[in-house]
C-alpha cells in the first residue's frame, strides 16, 4: 500500500468516525427534546431532513464529469468502505423492512431468504468479483461484449439488466413512500416524490463516486437504526443485550404461546368464519352482477323478517347496518369480494414459528422442503448475478481489494441478517402475549395508528363479535414489523424516527445503485459502445444523468400506482438475474471454449424458460401474457416448484445451452482466450478502457 493510499484511508476513517459520532449526538439530542415535550411531527421532520441533508451534502461534494469517477468512483474505494457501500447497496428496503417481517409471518421458511442472500455473497467472492475487477471495465454488459464479441451479447445484457433492476427500483421507491408517509404524515404519493428528491441528490451529480460515499454513510445509519430496537427489546424481555444469543429462549416461549392458541376453540371458530367468507366471496366473483343483486335482496328481506317477527332492536340495527355497509355498486362489491377472497390465509391453520417444512401430511412437507431448497438456490445464484451488486467490485483499486471487499460485504451484511430472526421472535412474543387475547377496547395505540397509515398493512376485524382479539383476526403485513417494532415494544418515539430513517437509508442506497446501473447500461453500453463510439466523456456522463432522471421519474410514477404484483416481481428478479447472467458469467470466466453464440442462446434460453414458467404458473401473468384463465391448474407446477423459484429451471438450461452450442461452433479467437487467461491470472492487473 502506497503512502498516499494509506493517508487516504486514514482520512476516510476519521471523517466517517466524526460522522458517526455526530449522528449519535443528533439522536441523543432529539431524545432529550422529546423528554422535554417535543411532538412527534417535528421529530419525523428532523430525522427526514437531517439525514437527507447529510446525503445531499456528500452527493454535492462528490459531483464529477469524469467518466471513470462517474462510472466506477475512480477505482480507488478501499476494501472496507466498498464492503460497507456494497452492504448498503444490497440491504434494500426489502432486507431492512421486509426480511424480519417475512420471518415473523413464515417462521422457519423465512430462513430461505437469510441463507440464500448471504450464500450469494460467497459465490460473488469465489466466482465473480475478483475476475470482473481484473477485467476492469465499467458494467456487466461491458464484460459480455468484450468476452463474447459483437453487440448482441452486450444488448442482451442491457435488457436483462433493465428487467432485473427496474422492478427492483420501483419497490425501493415504494418503500420510500411508505416510510416517508409514516415519518412525517404526508400522503403516500407525496412521500414518494419527496423521497425521489433524496435519491437524485445522491446520484445525479456524482454518479458512482457520490453513490459510494453516501452509501457508506447510509450503512452507518441503517445498522444503528436496526440494532437499537433489537438490543432494547432483548434487554427488556430477557435481560441479555445480545439478541441472537437470547433468541432460543424467546423462541421457546413463543412456541408455548402457539400451543395454547392451537387448543383455543375461539381460534378454530374464527378461522372457520374467515374460510366461509372467503369461499363465498370466491363464488360471488364468478357472477358479480347476479351476486350483487342477490345479496342486496337477501339483506332487505332479512330486515322485513325481523320487523315482522318483532326482533330485538339490536338485531334489527345490525341488519340495517349490514345493508348500509354493503357496496352501492357492482364495481365496489367486486373490490370487496376480491379483498375478502385474498384473505383466505387468515383461515389457514396456525404454523409454529420454529416448525421446519410444515404440512398436514408427508406430501405437503416434502413440497415445502423442495420449495425451500429451490428458493435458497435462486436467491443465492440470483444475488451473485445482480448487476448493481457486481458493479461495485469495479470500484476497488486492485483485484486483491475486490476479494477483500467481498469478505467485508459479507461481514457487514451478517450483522443485520443474524439479528433479523431474533427481532422477528421478540416482536412475535410481544404481539402474542400483549395483543392476542386482549379486549378490542384496550388495544395498544400503535394498532390504530398503523391502520390509519394503510389498512392493508394492518387489518383487525372482530369476525366472531366476542370483543376479544383472536390470532386470526389480527393480520400484520410483513412490511411494518420493523417500522412498528419500537412502538410495539413501548419505546420513545425517537426510536421510531431512528428506525424510519434507517429504512429510508436502505431504500435510498439501493435505489441509487439501481438507477445508476440502468442509466449507465443505456448511456455507456448502448449509446457509447454501439450508437456513437466517438462521444466525448462529458457527453456520455451528461446522457447518463439525463437517463437517470427519466428512469427515476418513470419508477416513481409506477410506484405511486401501488402495483399489486411488484413484490412478486422483485423476488422474481433474482430468478431472472440467475438464469440470464449467472451461466454466461461463470462459463465466460472459467471456460475458454464458451463462444458468443453459445452465450446468446444460453442467456435467451435460460431467461425464456424462467419467464415461461412464471407466466404459466402465476395467476395474473397467465391472464396478461397468454390470455388464459387466472386460475392455475393443480398440475401446472413442475415438480411442485413455486413460480418465484423459476430460476431453478432457467439456470441449468442456460448452462446446458451454452455448453452444447459452444461445442458446435468455432473456438473463440486467440485474443479472447488471452483475455480470459489474463483476468484469471493471480497477478492480473486491471484492463483499461
Amino acid at each position: 500500500m502506497s503512502d498516499a493510499t494509506a493517508r487516504f484511508q486514514r482520512r476516510l476513517k476519521r471523517l466517517y468516525l466524526i460522522y458517526t459520532v455526530g449522528f449519535l449526538a443528533f439522536v441523543v439530542a432529539i431524545a432529550l427534546l422529546e423528554r422535554q415535550g417535543l411532538e412527534r411531527e417535528p421529530i419525523g421532520y428532523a430525522f427526514l431532513g437531517v439525514t437527507v441533508l447529510f446525503y445531499a451534502t456528500i452527493g454535492i461534494l462528490s459531483r464529477t464529469s469524469d467518466p471513470v469517477e462517474f462510472y466506477v468512483a475512480g477505482r480507488r474505494v478501499p476494501a472496507m468502505f466498498n464492503g460497507m457501500a456494497t452492504a448498503a447497496d444490497w440491504m434494500s428496503a426489502a432486507s431492512f423492512i421486509s426480511l424480519t417481517g417475512g420471518l415473523y409471518a413464515s417462521g422457519y421458511d423465512g430462513l430461505a431468504f437469510v441463507m440464500g442472500w448471504t450464500g450469494g455473497y460467497v459465490l460473488v467472492a469465489l466466482l465473480l468479483a475478483p475476475y470482473l475487477r481484473a477485467f476492469g471495465q465499467f458494467t456487466i454488459p461491458d464484460f459480455l461484449g468484450a468476452r463474447f464479441g459483437g453487440h448482441i451479447p452486450r444488448v442482451i445484457g442491457v435488457l436483462i439488466t433493465m428487467l432485473c433492476s427496474f422492478t427492483y427500483v420501483v419497490a425501493q421507491i415504494y418503500g420510500v413512500g411508505l416510510i416517508t408517509s409514516r415519518l412525517i404524515g404526508v400522503e403516500f404519493q407525496i412521500g414518494i416524490f419527496l423521497g425521489l428528491g433524496g435519491i437524485l441528490v445522491c446520484s445525479f451529480l456524482g454518479g458512482m463516486r457520490a453513490v459510494t460515499w453516501t452509501q457508506v454513510s447510509q450503512y452507518i445509519v441503517m445498522i444503528i437504526a436496526f440494532m437499537v430496537p433489537v438490543v432494547w427489546m432483548s434487554i427488556v424481555q430477557t435481560g441479555n443485550p445480545v439478541a441472537p444469543v437470547a433468541y432460543g429462549e424467546q423462541l421457546r416461549k413463543v412456541t408455548q404461546l402457539e400451543e395454547e392458541l392451537l387448543k383455543d376453540p375461539s381460534e378454530h371458530e374464527v378461522r372457520r368464519l374467515f374460510r366461509l367468507r372467503a369461499d363465498q366471496a370466491h363464488e360471488h366473483l364468478r357472477d358479480p352482477e347476479q351476486a350483487f343483486l342477490a345479496e342486496r335482496g337477501r339483506m332487505a328481506e332479512r330486515i322485513v323478517e325481523l320487523n315482522d317477527s318483532l326482533a330485538s332492536p339490536e338485531e334489527l340495527d345490525a341488519a340495517r347496518q349490514a345493508l348500509l355497509s354493503f357496496p352501492d355498486t357492482v364495481e365496489q362489491a367486486i373490490v370487496r369480494w376480491q379483498r375478502e377472497s385474498a384473505q383466505r390465509e387468515r383461515a389457514e391453520p396456525l404454523v409454529r414459528h420454529g416448525e421446519p417444512f410444515p404440512g398436514v401430511d408427508d406430501a405437503q412437507r416434502e413440497h415445502a422442503r423442495i420449495n425451500f431448497l429451490a428458493l435458497v438456490f435462486c436467491l443465492s445464484v440470483g444475488t451473485a448475478a445482480l448487476p448493481h451488486i457486481l458493479m461495485r467490485y469495479y470500484t476497488t483499486p486492485t483485484v486483491q481489494e475486490a476479494r477483500n471487499s467481498a469478505a467485508w460485504s459479507l461481514g457487514f451484511i451478517f450483522l443485520l441478517y443474524v439479528t433479523a430472526p431474533a427481532l422477528a421472535v421478540l416482536v412475535k412474543f410481544t404481539v402474542f402475549s400483549e395483543v392476542v387475547g386482549a379486549s378490542y377496547s384496550e388495544l395498544p395505540a400503535w394498532i390504530r395508528q398503523w391502520q390509519l397509515v394503510d389498512s392493508s398493512l394492518l387489518a383487525l376485524e372482530d369476525i366472531n363479535l366476542d370483543g376479544i382479539v383472536q390470532r386470526a383476526e389480527l393480520l400484520i403485513g410483513p412490511d411494518i414489523i420493523v417500522l412498528a417494532a419500537p412502538e410495539i415494544a413501548g419505546m420513545p418515539y425517537v426510536v421510531s424516527g431512528l428506525v424510519a430513517a434507517g429504512g429510508l437509508a436502505a431504500a435510498l442506497s439501493t435505489a441509487d445503485g439501481l438507477l445508476l446501473t440502468i442509466s449507465n447500461a443505456l448511456s455507456h453500453d448502448m449509446y457509447y459502445r454501439i450508437v456513437n463510439p466517438y462521444a466525448s466523456p462529458g457527453r456520455r456522463v451528461m446522457l447518463s444523468k439525463v437517463l437517470l432522471l427519466i428512469i427515476a421519474l418513470l419508477a416513481a410514477g409506477t410506484a405511486a400506482q401501488r402495483p399489486a404484483a411488484i413484490l412478486f416481481l422483485v423476488a422474481a428478479a433474482f430468478s431472472f438475474a440467475a438464469a440470464g447472467f449467472f451461466p454466461a458469467l461463470v462459463l465466460g470466466i472459467f471456460w475458454k471454449r464458451a463462444t458468443g453464440l453459445g452465450a446468446v442462446v444460453g442467456m435467451l434460453g435460460g431467461l425464456g424458460i424462467t419467464f415461461y414458467y412464471m407466466s404459466c404458473t402465476q395467476s395474473w401473468l397467465r391472464e396478461v401474457v397468454w390470455g388464459l384463465a387466472p386460475e392455475v391448474p393443480a398440475d401446472a407446477l413442475w415438480w411442485g416448484i413455486e413460480p418465484i423459484s423459476a430460476g431453478v429451471f432457467g439456470v441449468p438450461v442456460g448452462f446446458a445451452l451454452i455448453i452444447v452450442v459452444s461445442l458446435l461452433t468455432p473456438v473463440p479467437s486467440v485474443a479472447t482466450q488471452t483475455l480470459i487467461e489474463k483476468i484469471r491470472s493471480p497477478g492480473a492487473s486491471a484492463m483499461r478502457d
